[in-house]
C-alpha cells in the first residue's frame, strides 16, 4: 500500500513544505504582534473592548487571506487555474455584494474611525447635513454604524460612511442636557 507522503514526497517536495512551514509561523507571529498592536492602541485611545475585538477580528481575516494566497503560490497551482478559481470567486461575491456595497463601505468607513478616531464614544457632535442637520451624543460607534442620542432621548443609527463623508462639528464631551 503506497500513501501520498512516503518519502519521495517529502524529498521532491521539500521546498515547498519549509517555505509552508515558514509561511505559517510567518502568520502567527504577524497575527500575533497584529493583535497586540491593536489591541494596544485601542486601550491607549479608550475604546471600547467590541470596538477592539471588531477590528482585530477583520485584521486577522485579512492576514489569513493573505497566507491562503501565499500558500497557494507556493504550492505551484497552476496559474490559469487559479486565476480561473480566484476570479469565478470573486464574480461570484461581486455579483453577491453589488446591492451590498453600502455595507462594505460601512465596514471600511469603520476601520478608518477607528484607527483616525476624530471623536469618540461621549462626544457631542453636529452632522452638517442641509436636510437633517443632527447634534446628537456618541453612545457607540459600531462597526456598520454609529449610534448617536439626541437631546430629546432619540436614538439615531447614522452610517458610518456619511460620517466620513459629512462636515461634523465636535461640540465637546460629556452628556446632552436639556437645560
Amino acid at each position: 500500500m503506497t500513501t501520498i507522503f512516503d518519502a519521495s514526497f517529502f524529498k521532491d517536495h521539500s521546498q515547498q513544505i519549509i517555505a509552508t512551514v515558514l509561511v505559517i509561523i510567518a502568520f502567527l507571529v504577524v497575527r500575533l504582534i497584529a493583535n497586540s498592536l491593536i489591541y494596544k492602541f485601542g486601550k491607549k485611545s479608550d475604546f471600547s473592548q467590541a470596538r477592539i475585538n471588531l477590528v482585530i477580528k477583520y485584521m486577522n481575516m485579512f492576514i489569513t487571506l493573505f497566507a491562503c494566497v501565499l500558500l497557494i503560490t507556493i504550492w505551484g497551482v497552476e496559474g490559469e487555474r487559479a486565476l480561473l478559481v480566484i476570479s469565478s470567486i470573486f464574480t461570484v461575491i461581486g455579483v453577491a455584494m453589488f446591492a451590498q456595497w453600502s455595507i462594505l463601505s460601512n465596514i471600511t468607513a469603520g476601520i478608518i474611525l477607528f484607527f483616525s478616531f476624530p471623536f469618540k464614544i461621549g462626544n457631542r457632535i453636529q452632522i452638517m447635513d442641509k436636510e437633517y442637520p443632527i447634534e446628537a451624543e456618541i453612545v457607540d460607534i459600531k462597526s456598520f454604524y454609529t449610534l448617536l442620542k439626541t437631546k430629546d432621548e432619540e436614538l439615531i443609527c447614522y452610517p458610518n460612511n456619511l460620517l466620513l463623508q459629512k462636515g461634523i462639528v465636535i461640540m465637546g464631551n460629556a452628556n446632552l442636557s436639556t437645560d
